[in-house]
């Protein structure tokens, strides 16, 4: 387990250092932030004077390397539009998406996966057909249309949820989160819902697929023949079998929840990440898209490494190279 977790960390090294160079290449071939940051009427002097403080006058391959360096010592540097700095600007910003994207994936998890059993165990049911037939609305139909068909319903017409914001905030364990009051309960619970869709539908397809496989196996034939009700078989066999694709699925999809919420918080103005990142693309905010994109491929790096340790723990089958 040792040399596979050394082997790993070494590889994700090398894959946050290549995606950060595609990252920084792709992020600073989009347009000139000066154009955007002073007044189109301002001096050449005043232009040029920017231009050398953000270090834009340097070739390029300089720029990536002075990147390098401030990053090596704990520097992202400093936003362009706001002026402080850009860690500190992005983990201002972490908490709220956090809590979104946390309440989404307990939405997702909490319907999907006992839909899909259920789908699995009844799938000649009306109920199993429905829950399939609802499921491909998740990942078929845009998220923002959802979003603003939520809002138009359950905010405007019917005037039981806010339309958009975070909601009061409060403090548990000291950390102040906006799940602590239930005005911040009545802001989340509709953007999570919108999160949650695709996540929700992907479970509720794939946990089917495996049910609907493993009621044929011999073991379930074996079960059932020794006497064994039909809610332990599900519960104590049937489950342990079918979560080791729905524990890859589900781990990866928490990084993409995470990662992606970009178009939920525009919709419903939830003032995330993912709001500051559409805001930052607008505004040219170079420093503040690259951190962005480095934090989420390190986070997709950290979320499968996790998840092949787990995948080797459920199946006793899989044995990691250089691991006993």
């Amino acid at each position: 387990m040792l040399a596979f977790l050394i082997r790993r960390l070494l590889q994700a090294i090398v894959v946050v250092f290549a995606m950060s160079l595609i990252v920084f290449l792709g992020v600073y071939a989009i347009g000139n932030p000066i154009d955007v940051l002073i007044d189109p009427g301002a001096t050449q002097a005043i232009r040029q004077q920017l231009i050398e403080q953000y270090g834009l006058d340097q070739p390029l391959w300089r720029q990536y390397l002075t990147f390098l360096g401030n990053v090596a010592h704990g520097d992202l540097g400093k936003s362009m539009v706001y002026n402080i700095s850009v860690t500190g600007l992005v983990f201002s910003r972490l908490p709220a998406t956090v809590e979104l994207v946390a309440v989404a994936v307990f939405i997702a998890t909490a319907i999907g996966i006992p839909a899909g059993l259920y789908a699995g165990y009844r799938p000649k049911s009306l109920a199993g057909r429905a829950i399939m037939a609802l499921s491909v609305l998740g990942f078929s139909v845009p998220t923002f249309w959802i979003g603003m068909l939520l809002i138009m319903a359950f905010a405007v017409n019917l005037g039981w949820l806010p339309s958009g914001g975070r909601g009061d905030v409060g403090e548990i364990f000291g950390i102040p989160t906006s799940l602590a009051t239930a005005d911040g309960w009545r802001h989340v619970i509709m953007p999570a819902f919108n999160l949650s869709l695709f996540m929700m539908g992907l479970l509720i397809r794939l946990t089917r697929a495996g049910m609907v496989e493993a009621m044929q196996a011999d073991y379930v034939k074996f079960a059932r023949a020794q006497g064994l009700p039909d809610r332990q078989i599900v519960f104590r066999h049937v489950m342990r079998n079918i979560s080791i694709p729905i524990v890859t699925v589900f781990g990866l999809e928490v990084g993409s929840t995470l990662a992606f919420a970009v178009v939920t918080e525009s919709v419903f103005n939830w003032p995330g990440v993912g709001k500051l990142i559409i805001d930052s693309i607008l505004q040219l905010d170079r420093p503040v898209m690259v951190t962005y994109l480095v934090l989420v491929v390190i986070l997709f790096v950290l979320i499968n490494l996790i998840v092949d340790i787990v995948y080797a723990r459920l199946d006793p089958r899989v044995r990691l190279k250089g691991g006993k």
